[in-house]
Parts: structure tokens; sequence; C-alpha cells
């Protein structure tokens, strides 16, 4: 896949419908009204992804005072979801996509290296989606975990003028 797939700003997010932790669904329209920061990672409980979970979550109410929800997506299952949030006393809304629909529709499943060899995964992006559901910013390829959520938090700023 090229570059060209990833949703770029003014682009409309695509939709989606996927379970959270405890089977309940959420889609796209479930977040009409304010600004919805999805962000894709590759596995619960891996070191950068938790480093990431642990940084929005405690940025979370920051985030919600500008008007923001923070959802992450992965390929887990609900229960595996379940275990990380427990684990970590995550506070932002975890939603399981194994069947790749989301991550094929906002781009972030592609070739990429690993251990010196190349594979498909879950390529670590984020997209700031505005409160009619168009996309403002987007992070298609996030280089390190940490520190990234304190960076998505500064744009939201600067476009909510908080």
């Amino acid at each position: 896949m090229s570059d060209e797939t990833w949703p770029k700003p003014g682009d409309p997010a695509p939709d989606f419908s996927l379970p959270d932790a405890a089977g309940a669904v959420h889609s796209l329209a479930d977040f009409a009204g304010r600004y919805l920061v999805l962000y894709f990672y590759p596995k619960d409980a891996t070191s950068g992804c938790t480093t990431e979970a642990l940084e929005f979550s405690g940025l979370l109410p920051r985030f919600a005072a500008l008007n923001a929800a923070v959802v992450g997506v992965s390929r887990d299952k609900p229960a595996s979801h379940a275990r990380f949030i427990d684990k970590n006393d995550l506070k932002i809304l975890l939603l399981s996509d194994p069947d790749l629909v989301a991550h094929n529709a906002y781009g972030v499943w592609r070739m990429k290296k690993m251990c010196g060899k190349e594979c498909l995964g879950t390529v670590r992006s984020t997209f700031l989606i505005d409160p009619k559901g168009m996309v403002e910013k987007a992070w298609p390829k996030v280089a390190k975990a940490a520190g990234h959520a304190e960076a998505v938090l500064a744009a939201l700023a600067q476009l909510a003028g908080g």
C-alpha cells in the first residue's frame, strides 16, 4: 500500500462499528459533536502499546476538557482488552478489530519491518477527527509511543483553542 491510502486532513473519517471490552459496539457517529482521537496500536500488553495507552489514559481529563474522546483500536479480542484495561487501570475506550475492517479503512494494516523481516501488521497511527467527522490531523507512522499522546493533545489544543 502506498501512503496515498491514509486518510488525510480534510478527508471524511472512515466509519467503523467495533466492539469494546464489554462487547458494546461503537461507531464513528457515536462521537459526533466532539473531537475523536482514534489511535491504532499493534497489541495489548506489549511495551510500546502499554506506554501509549497509559499516556493517553493519564491525559484523558485534559482531552475531555477540550471536548475530545480517546479511542484505541487493535486486532485483539474484547477479552484481551478487558484484561489490558484491568491490569493497567486504563480510562480510555479500546475497540476490537480482529477482521481488520477499520485497520484497512484507515490504511494502517500494511507491510512493516520487525526484527529485520517484512511482515503484515498494524502500523502505529493516530487520527484526530473533528466534531463533524472530518480528519483534522493524521500521524500515519508514529515512530515512538512515548510522548505521542502529549503531541496529539498539543495539536488538539491548537485546533480547539484550548
